[in-house]
């Protein structure tokens, strides 16, 4: 999959979370969602545009939640 789409995917993954009042718990839920939801090899192409770009194109708490989740990302799905 192209990364254009995963970083469209990703946002509005977080632009659903995003109205959560609770930010840590809102960065839980895309970084669970995305976790469950998309296959290893999607979720490896966005960690190596994040390597590569810092992130560009990602709303800020998709960033910030495959940061701080990334091991947990990696890996295979829960």
């Amino acid at each position: 999959m192209h990364v254009d789409q995963l970083i469209k995917m990703a946002n509005q993954i977080g632009d659903f979370f995003e109205s959560m009042p609770d930010p840590v718990e809102a960065q839980d839920g895309i970084a669970t969602h995305i976790r469950k939801f998309w296959e290893p090899r999607m979720r490896r192409e966005l960690i190596a545009h994040i390597d590569a770009t810092g992130g560009a194109g990602l709303h800020p708490a998709v960033l910030q939640a495959i940061t701080h989740q990334r091991a947990a990302l990696a890996g295979a799905p829960s």
